[in-house]
């Protein structure tokens, strides 16, 4: 199956955040198209939450079946998933459930238009990870006040610091709201 299978790839029906993954965001043959996107079975040939989900039910996202959440999320609730886009399935699946999916998904939109904005102008070659952590983990809010932050950033900067003093906004926000900014999925807090 090559076509997309999903009309909206960047939620997972699990729902992980996956246009906030680096493996979204990657270029060349290790990318991935996002849930049920194109090809999406070449890069996971047995997701068992799109089949359920997707195939067998005809829905976008699980948090729309009567059986949400079923014993395919044990793992999730138990925590084993170190994996960050999983950290927010439960979050985004529920407020899929009290605001809709078309409300998610602009608000998701945005965030990855930030992320998207973060890559291609401030990225020093080593930040692509951290930005799609932040951009999955902050408020949307401090999103857009970091974005207006770097784009105001003296053109004199080179990439290197300029990703280095939003690294550190980034950070500084987190910290005061007790989100860990690290790469090492162990110690993610939300």
């Amino acid at each position: 199956m090559t076509g997309a299978i999903k009309q909206h790839p960047t939620i997972g029906c699990c729902g992980i955040d996956c246009g906030l993954c680096p493996r979204f965001h990657t270029k060349g043959a290790s990318a991935c198209p996002g849930c049920g996107g194109l090809n999406f079975k070449e890069k996971h040939p047995s997701c068992g939450f799109l089949t359920c989900c997707v195939i067998k039910n005809g829905l976008e996202v699980c948090s729309d079946c009567n059986d949400y959440p079923c014993n395919r999320f044990d793992s999730e609730k138990a925590g084993f998933d170190s994996f960050v886009t999983h950290k927010k399935v439960f979050t985004n699946l529920d407020e899929i459930n009290r605001k809709g999916l078309k409300p998610f998904i602009e608000n998701q939109r945005v965030r990855i238009e930030i992320l998207t904005d973060l890559l291609a102008n401030f990225d020093d070659g080593r930040s692509k990870g951290f930005y799609c952590l932040s951009c999955a983990l902050l408020p949307l809010g401090t999103l857009r006040e970091v974005r207006e932050f770097a784009f105001g950033l003296s053109e004199e900067i080179d990439t290197k610091e300029k990703s280095k003093r939003i690294k550190y906004s980034l950070t500084q926000v987190a910290d005061s709201m007790n989100i860990i900014l690290k790469l090492n999925k162990q110690k993610t807090k939300l």
